[in-house]
């Protein structure tokens, strides 16, 4: 705060450089980092000299981008990965409109997106290229899925039908572009690829980024479905993306993941590729999917409850607790779980007067039998309670899950237990390439001690049998190539893994 100049200005650029670009630039993008932490710190601190210096900051921009007669994203080169990355200073705007209510921010919302999308630019979200049906997603895959939010932001902005339909294009987009344990094609670059279990990996950026937006379309539509889709995400291709014995992660991963040396699944054809590797700072790539890994327990913490005008939802699983007010009543709800490896759930609910209002609890789309206790009803997705709550009240939920089998995109087999993806874990030799000072920390490659990749025996799907329920340990039957037999393997969740194959294509 004690940079921001007289004019409201917050950024990196002196005074002759500020907003005069016709090229790569980080002038947006680096305003939206700054403020998305001190709106973080103002939502936590209350302390309105945070919330006048956001939005003193916000309004230079405005003043210096004016509306409809400037141009923020034009370049004279089509490649700009700072000034793209810029587009999402509508997080910034958004959250400004929560506070204030003041709808100068997200018709600037609005504004940008147009400028984005008539500007000559590499880029997927643009709105062409989202209701071209021929148009596959091509580019860097941060960008893209971050840009989901904009997009979606210009949609809520405007209310008009076209952006909606240009928001569920790009939906219909990104799930062709996502593999079963929902990581998103993204290594660095989408390339008009369709997700595959081995052949497509996915960066930590990009899956911070595509759960950001998938959070925020479930608080802007309230539906059900983005729930899942953030659950599937960051239980399994975020979790089977670090180390589950070491504090570090992979900057690039793949859900059949049978080599961590550097390159994709054992190439080594491009000599500097690190990025399949684990590393706590991966300072040999770029120094951005570890401090996006550190924010994505905390996004999905955030957005574990949501309001809506009839009480409390339970949008995202797990264990928390959540204290907020209704009606002037101050509510304390516990919520006691290991979901999602346990499907035992309790909410013991603290209240310091009755009060009637509603608990929502999604119910995931994977769950056919369950059963709660006390008066419910189902509706959307959503399990209902609605009562006059009193203190020490308690629901309890019980989830029956079963093992599944599935097929992905290229029609290989895969399973699924409750919320999460199974892998067979492949054993590794571990070899330290680089040991930081300090101590603890260091970067990682895998290599399989004997590789053997199983194929699916035939359309009957396999019998999978539980064989520890508390440790989540399962077994099935499939074909080895190596040795032309069947044989037994184990399946955990993949987020139990470093090396492991996911998928397995019929024999």
């Amino acid at each position: 705060l004690s940079s921001q100049d007289a004019d409201g200005y917050l950024g990196i650029y002196d005074k002759e450089l500020r907003y005069k670009f016709n090229n790569e630039n980080g002038e947006l993008w680096s305003k939206t980092t700054l403020l998305r932490g001190l709106l973080a710190w103002y939502d936590y601190t209350k302390d309105t000299k945070i919330l006048t210096a956001i939005e003193r900051a916000t309004q230079n921009v405005i003043v210096n981008y004016p509306e409809n007669i400037s141009h923020p994203f034009y370049s004279v080169k089509p490649d700009d990965g700072g000034l793209t990355h810029g587009l999402v200073f509508t997080d910034v705007l958004e959250n400004l409109y929560k506070i204030t209510k003041k709808e100068k921010y997200r018709d600037y919302c609005l504004f940008l997106y147009k400028d984005f999308s008539m500007q000559v630019l590499n880029e997927d979200a643009q709105y062409k290229k989202l209701i071209d049906p021929d148009y596959k997603l091509k580019g860097h895959g941060v960008h893209t899925y971050e840009h989901l939010r904009a997009v979606a932001a210009a949609y809520y902005a405007s209310g008009n039908q076209l952006l909606g339909d240009a928001l569920n294009d790009f939906l219909d987009k990104i799930e062709q572009t996502t593999t079963v344990s929902g990581g998103p094609v993204g290594d660095e670059w989408i390339g008009g690829r369709k997700a595959d279990e081995t052949n497509t990996g996915y960066e930590y950026c990009s899956m911070q980024e595509l759960m950001n937006s998938y959070e925020d379309l479930f608080l802007k539509t309230g539906e059900a479905k983005y729930g899942d889709k953030t659950e599937q995400l960051f239980f399994n291709a975020a979790q089977g993306s670090r180390n589950p014995n070491s504090s570090c992660i992979a900057y690039l991963k793949t859900d059949n993941s049978y080599y961590m040396t550097g390159g994709l699944n054992g190439d080594t054809t491009q000599k500097k590729q690190t990025r399949y590797s684990y590393s706590p700072v991966h300072q040999d790539a770029a120094v951005c999917c570890v401090p996006n890994a550190g924010r994505i327990t905390p996004y999905y913490v955030q957005n574990m409850w949501m309001k809506d005008k009839h009480g409390l939802i339970a949008s995202l699983l797990g264990p928390c607790e959540v204290r907020t007010e209704i009606n002037g009543a101050k509510i304390h709800i516990q919520e006691n779980t290991s979901y999602p490896y346990d499907y035992s759930i309790e909410f013991k609910i603290e209240i310091n007067q009755p009060t009637s209002f509603d608990i929502k609890i999604r119910k995931p789309s994977w769950v056919n039998k369950f059963l709660v206790s006390g008066n419910w009803i189902e509706k959307n997705g959503f399990i209902i309670i609605h009562k006059t709550w009193n203190n020490d009240d308690k629901v309890i939920i019980q989830f029956y899950p079963e093992p599944i089998v599935k097929k992905d995109l290229n029609n290989e087999y895969y399973f699924t237990y409750g919320a999460l993806v199974l892998a067979h874990p492949v054993a590794s030799t571990s070899t330290i390439i680089k040991q930081y000072p300090l101590k603890g920390f260091y970067d990682f490659k895998y290599r399989p001690e004997s590789l053997v990749v199983y194929q699916y025996i035939n359309d009957d799907a396999p019998k999978v049998t539980i064989e520890n329920k508390s440790k989540l340990e399962f077994a099935t039957t499939m074909f080895n190539p190596v040795i032309q037999k069947n044989e037994t393997i184990q399946l955990v969740p993949m987020g139990k893994t470093i090396l492991r194959q996911v998928s397995f294509k019929k024999e």
